[in-house]
């Protein structure tokens, strides 16, 4: 009752602060509304990039050219839906992770080694999550991610490093599900269960992404609006139990998780990657088959080059945007911040909508990496100088690339990788993506440094990507008899 009642009370100081200008008692004030977009240039940004937003929405809104199958609206509402509510737990935490820990009081290296801990619980954990997705089930991991996450929000109440360590390895298992689980599930159900088209699945990618930056959008404004209706302060005189400000973000995630977990248990079906051959073989098998692949076909080691470079230098930029854009004169409002990214990411992934009858998946990914070596580029020029416009329009312009890569990204490895071991795969391509990650936080170089790295890392993964494309890719039938023989006869 307690969260229930909290929610109710961000709700009502929502409403008070975008009418009256008027906060709750003991919550941040904030400026009336006539005045709101124009408290920083932050806020100035959030109009004309929403029209930008708006505008290619709409011209990437849910359309397509093939006839639409009996049966496929029900299941795009099954699936979106529970992918909105489920990412938006994500995104919630997004703008207040760093700042959380930064409020703790916590030294840039510790907070380091809190995100070095997220990043290397995929590391240990990925291959695993993904082998038992295959073998019990990716509906059975999603309910797990929500599970998890719920245990990682309630440690970010706690002032204590051993609490949010905990927290932090368990959060990077539940991305680790986030990020395979759910795409493996969409994947088996619209090819196998359903038979519905590689055309109609490059759809359901192109909406998957765009219902998630919209979620994102508003979750980013809604946690703002939740961290400032409540003083962020411990529950009682000396507790290390905090609540309040920056923890709000992390309930309101609890609750997304919850009504998750109820839309998966009553709209999902079970769907599995082993076929009958490799269940009597058991989990191993699937490593074994993935291991095989990646030393004989070039292209599924080219692939891994691709998600570690360019989704590495992703979330080394996640940790550095905050400390980034940090400033006296300008204090970053962090939730505002996040959903203009977001917006961002909207209009990417509403391009590679618009063109994506017209490119293939493999020119808009080389046009994504093209841009994103330009804007790290900017960045290790301008981050930490104080020029904290030019810096911010990098941050967006790269955000931009990341709408882009995820749905044309997401259509390359569901040709590249075989059915049956698609989770196993997808978590392989995680263990290099986590290392970098990993490698880049704890070297301690400067931001200067880590956005130039970034850019080499982007680089590498265009030549990946161009590499594939002059290539002569094998068949998806001859890559699929191969993943099913027994791993005796590979």
């Amino acid at each position: 009752m307690a969260l229930f009642r909290m929610l109710s009370l961000i709700a009502v100081a929502f409403i008070a602060e975008a009418t009256t200008g008027d906060a709750l008692p003991n919550a941040v004030t904030s400026a009336p509304w006539s005045d709101y977009f124009f408290q920083t240039f932050y806020h100035m940004a959030i109009i004309p990039v929403m029209v930008v937003t708006l505008a290619l929405a709409w011209l990437a809104r849910p359309s397509t050219a093939e006839e639409i199958p009996d049966g496929f609206k029900k299941f795009q509402w099954a699936y979106l839906s529970v992918w909105g509510v489920c990412v938006a737990a994500d995104w919630l935490q997004g703008p207040y992770v760093y700042a959380l820990y930064s409020a703790y009081g916590f030294s840039g290296n510790e907070i380091a080694q809190l995100f070095v801990a997220g990043f290397g619980s995929s590391l240990a954990f990925g291959c695993v999550v993904g082998m038992v997705a295959d073998r019990f089930g990716r509906k059975n991991m999603c309910l797990a991610y929500c599970v998890f996450y719920i245990v990682s929000c309630c440690t970010k109440h706690f002032d204590n490093y051993h609490v949010l360590m905990f927290g932090r390895i368990t959060g990077g298992i539940a991305t680790s599900m986030l990020f395979s689980s759910f795409e493996c599930w969409l994947v088996s159900e619209h090819c196998s269960r359903h038979k519905f088209s590689g055309g109609l699945l490059g759809y359901m990618f192109g909406l998957m992404f765009s219902v998630m930056y919209l979620v994102a959008i508003i979750s980013g404004l809604a946690a703002q609006a939740a961290a400032d209706a409540f003083t962020f302060e411990p529950y009682s005189a000396g507790s290390s139990f905090y609540v309040g400000g920056y923890t709000c973000p992390f309930d309101l995630a609890i609750v997304a998780l919850i009504i998750g977990m109820i839309l998966i248990a009553t709209l999902w079906e079970e769907n599995y990657g082993s076929t009958e051959d490799s269940d009597s073989a058991g989990v191993l098998q699937n490593l074994s088959l993935s291991i095989k692949l990646l030393r004989t076909d070039v292209r599924m080691v080219l692939v891994a080059v691709i998600v570690s470079c360019f989704e590495g230098s992703m979330f080394a930029f996640v940790f550095n945007w905050t400390p980034a854009l940090d400033s006296k004169v300008v204090p970053p409002p962090h939730g505002v911040i996040f959903a203009i990214f977001m917006m961002a990411c909207m209009c990417g992934a509403s391009v590679a909508t618009i063109v994506g009858d017209a490119l293939k998946p493999s020119l808009r990914l080389m046009a994504a990496f093209t841009i994103g070596i330009g804007s790290f580029g900017v960045m290790s020029l301008v981050a930490g100088n104080g020029n904290l416009m030019t810096c911010f329009i990098a941050f967006c312009v790269f955000e931009f690339c990341c709408g882009l890569y995820f749905p044309s990204v997401g259509v390359l490895k569901s040709e590249v990788v075989p059915e049956n071991i698609r989770a196993t795969m997808y978590n392989i391509y995680r263990i290099p993506l986590n290392a970098v990650v990993v490698g880049l936080l704890l070297s301690n170089i400067s931001m200067t440094r880590c956005f130039t790295f970034c850019a080499v890392l982007v680089t590498f993964a265009f030549v990946s990507m161009l590499t594939i494309y002059n290539s002569d890719p094998k068949s998806k039938e001859e890559l699929q008899g191969f993943a099913s023989k027994p791993a005796k006869q590979v």
